[in-house]
């Protein structure tokens, strides 16, 4: 469960440091910090099974790279670890510091919901704004218990919702010329 630890506080990347290595996952948005715990069984098991089809796709492409749980750290007051991102290998290339983390927006970042309000605020509308202003040029938000996916694709230097696909639709992407992704493989 996810929840801000507190309002009045500004929480930086600095601040991460101090927090103990307890299996909790921290993130900040706009200096709000999300702890999320200990993730379910089946968001484990849908994004490997995104990562596994990106990354199976990337290789016979070799057009760019898939990532679980990478930190992408855009500023002081905003360091995220989304489920699954990828990257082509231009971009890459100037994203990744010395530390091997993200420093700017891959060209896309999935997300699969965890259970309660909060991490649905964090995913939906704290994160779709800071992807969105970041640069993201396609954004996924998984929902495992419902069974669908939605796609947000850039429009006007925004992300805005382009479709919501469900079991039996097929997911293709104008980032990953040729991919197709049942749906339904996603959440067997």
């Amino acid at each position: 469960m996810s929840q801000p630890l507190t309002e009045s506080v500004r929480w930086t990347t600095a601040d991460l440091e101090l927090l103990p290595d307890n299996g909790n996952r921290y993130e900040i948005v706009d200096g709000e910090l999300f702890v999320t715990k200990a993730l379910h069984w089946n968001h484990q098991k849908v994004c490997g099974r995104i990562f596994s089809v990106l990354d199976t796709w990337s290789q016979s492409t070799g057009l760019g790279q898939a990532a679980i749980n990478p930190g992408i750290i855009f500023s002081d007051a905003d360091n995220v670890i989304p489920d699954v991102v990828w990257a082509s290998n231009q971009r890459l290339a100037v994203l990744l510091d010395n530390a091997g983390h993200l420093t700017a927006a891959p060209e896309l970042v999935v997300e699969v919901l965890s259970s309660g309000e909060e991490n649905e605020r964090r995913d939906k509308v704290a994160k779709l704004k800071l992807y969105s202003t970041r640069g993201v040029q396609e954004y996924w938000i998984t929902d495992w218990q419902k069974q669908h996916l939605e796609v947000y694709r850039r429009e006007q230097a925004t992300l805005k919702l382009i479709t919501t696909l469900f079991i039996n639709d097929i997911l293709t992407s104008p980032l990953l010329a040729d991919l197709q992704i049942s749906i339904t493989q996603i959440f067997a």
